[in-house]
């Protein structure tokens, strides 16, 4: 009779469909030690995607670092990825333009990785 009970289920991520692509909710971390994706996590009884980058949250160079790490994360152009809500604070809504079926499914396998870390 062993422990076998699955552990806490890690939080699922609302990837929202807009008029011209998908938005999701990030909780970034300016002033890193290193650009990263690092999962999903509860903030305010919500899940988020949370992100971290060196740059400082001055002048939107954290906002500009954010929208550029989305965009090599998920393989889409810079260009497409915009910060929409939350300029200021430490949510922000993110925006990808394109296809909101096919980016559903981008963001959805991407963060498979956090789930299945290599062994």
């Amino acid at each position: 009779m062993g422990d076998s009970a699955p552990g806490p289920r890690a939080p699922q991520l609302k990837i929202r469909q807009t008029e011209t692509g998908v938005a999701i909710a990030v909780r970034l971390t300016p002033k890193s030690a290193r650009d990263a994706v690092e999962g999903v996590e509860e903030f305010g009884g919500d899940p988020v995607l949370k992100a971290r980058v060196r740059a400082v949250p001055e002048n939107g160079k954290a906002n500009a670092a954010l929208e550029a790490l989305i965009a090599k994360w998920l393989g889409v152009p810079r260009s497409t990825v915009s910060v929409i809500q939350g300029t200021k604070a430490r949510i922000k809504i993110v925006a990808i333009d394109g296809s909101a079926i096919g980016l559903s499914a981008l963001v959805a396998t991407r963060l498979t990785e956090f789930s299945n870390p290599a062994s």
